[in-house]
């Protein structure tokens, strides 16, 4: 897999992702809890990676997605929708930014064991319409680039790494953390619309 990949790793945690990492580092039990909600991002992502490259696979055999040079692709015409898709949530987000909330299932995260983190590390990857976009976007470049299911461990590994850092934060730099973490959670409760367009705008800088 590219390097131009890797950085949708980055994306694919932002927004209520990192925000369930940020609050399970919170909570008591927070090794224990952090790290089943680990597990459940790292299945999630490459079953939903193996999934997409599968269909990638099949519809490669009905649609020819083309060089990735050829601006008239198949392939190249799917990134152009998905560029004018994100940059229409990123004007909704802006415009909605007075009254954006996050989600409301984020607030019973606090008291949640590790059966309930390891749910939700699945659901927040294979249930967020951002993240099946980045997955059919790497699923569908495996199979542009003729790459089998291997080339995807390098995002799947960021992925991971990229939800762990909460947790690392918390065990490198111990009482610190545990301090900074909650300000971290408030700030990002309260700019969620900011998170949100920051992704847009990453997704869309990687797409073009």
């Amino acid at each position: 897999m590219d390097l131009q990949i890797l950085p949708l790793a980055i994306t694919m945690m932002v927004g209520p992702q990192i925000m369930s990492a940020i609050i399970f580092v919170t909570t008591p039990r927070a090794v224990r809890v952090s790290s089943a909600f680990l597990l459940g991002v790292a299945v999630a992502t490459t079953a939903g990676v193996a999934i997409t490259r599968g269909l990638a696979a099949l519809l490669g055999g009905a649609v020819d997605f083309g060089s990735s040079s050829d601006q008239g692709s198949a392939g190249k015409i799917i990134q152009y929708v998905l560029v004018g898709l994100l940059l229409f949530a990123a004007v909704k987000n802006y415009v909605t930014r007075a009254t954006a909330e996050p989600p409301k299932w984020l607030g019973t995260l606090m008291t949640a064991d590790p059966r309930r983190a390891l749910k939700t590390g699945l659901l927040v990857i294979l249930l967020m319409p951002s993240d099946i976009v980045i997955m059919l976007t790497v699923g569908s470049h495996l199979e542009q680039s003729d790459t089998g299911f291997g080339g995807a461990v390098p995002f799947i590994a960021a992925t991971v790494l990229v939800a762990a850092l909460p947790l690392l934060a918390y065990l490198i730099m111990g009482e610190r953390a545990k301090r900074a973490m909650p300000k971290v959670r408030e700030w990002v409760n309260t700019h969620s619309w900011l998170v949100n367009i920051i992704a847009c705008l990453i997704f869309i800088a990687l797409i073009l």
